[in-house]
């Protein structure tokens, strides 16, 4: 499997540089990075369905394909990425980022066989206002997901993947956190609940099996700040166990929700390293032959 970081940076500056800020305030640019999605996605050989509903008045649209399984069919291994971005900002980082992963992980597993159902879902209206409520587009797809009775045996949520920074006290924490983790910015974390902490160290042995890149792992109660804060929270609502992959955002990267948060703050090499690591982990989770 080879990820590239020309082929990163393509997705990162499709979105957050030729697109641009994308929320239902710039319903266009909304548009016209729901569009790259369906074409990068139809490119790769895959079926888009679109989930439609409305958010403060405006048609949305969560996207999804599937790659099936071939013996644990209904089992799923659900990878996703929201599209859009928050008021003011462009958002390379947060997340043309995460996007950008989970399309290069979907275009390497296209055509790989694999024992469990891998779904690639784009979410729509993860930041604010939306956040946390009804209207999120994880929320919409997480609440159907179960009334649908999906098997979706672990949801992995890429929230902000490209930034790094290998300089002394660059990584922040929340409150005693720091007493754990180094204070170098350079790893990429792997965050979940005590419900799905079995799930997240199997990702983390994985993860390291295929490659050395630095990767911290904690879990958490929601209430600490930032462990809830992307679209696992969704999934976890319903039930289902879920764990976010992020380079720990606002915790590290100053243009954070910001004007400045631009695809050239990014460090693509290290961001292409991290991404190759979770294609292999995607695909060994969905061979796992262990019971989940």
């Amino acid at each position: 499997m080879t990820i590239t970081e020309s082929n990163l940076k393509k997705h990162v500056e499709k979105l957050a540089a030729e697109i641009g800020e994308r929320n239902v305030y710039h319903l266009p640019a909304l548009k016209q990075a729901e569009e790259y999605l369906r074409s990068e996605w139809t490119a790769q050989g895959y079926e888009v369905v679109a989930q439609s509903y409305e958010a403060n008045g405006a048609p949305c649209r969560n996207l999804e394909v599937t790659r099936w399984g071939h013996s644990e069919k209904r089992q799923i291994l659900l990878v996703g990425a929201h599209y859009d971005s928050v008021a003011g900002s462009p958002g390379a980082d947060d997340n043309a980022s995460g996007v950008a992963t989970m399309l290069e992980i979907s275009r390497c597993l296209a055509n790989t066989p694999a024992a469990r159902t891998v779904r690639f879902v784009a979410f729509v209206n993860e930041e604010p206002p939306f956040f946390f409520w009804n209207q999120m587009g994880s929320m919409v797809y997480a609440r159907a997901a179960r009334k649908r009775g999906d098997d979706i045996r672990l949801m992995i949520s890429l929230e902000m993947m490209g930034y790094y920074d290998k300089r002394s006290n660059s990584q922040h924490y929340p409150p005693l956190f720091r007493y754990f983790h180094p204070d170098r910015a350079d790893f990429i974390a792997f965050v979940s609940n005590f419900r799905s902490r079995k799930h997240l160290r199997r990702a983390v042995a994985s993860f390291r099996t295929n490659s050395n890149f630095p990767i911290e792992h904690v879990t958490a109660l929601s209430i600490v700040p930032g462990i809830a804060w992307s679209d696992h929270l969704s999934f976890w609502r319903q039930g289902y166990r879920a764990l976010m992959v992020t380079d720990t955002a606002f915790y590290r990267n100053p243009h954070y929700h910001t004007s400045g948060d631009t695809p050239d703050k990014l460090d693509y090499q290290a961001f292409a390293c991290v991404t190759e690591a979770l294609c292999e982990t995607v695909a060994a989770l969905s061979n796992d032959p262990a019971g989940w």
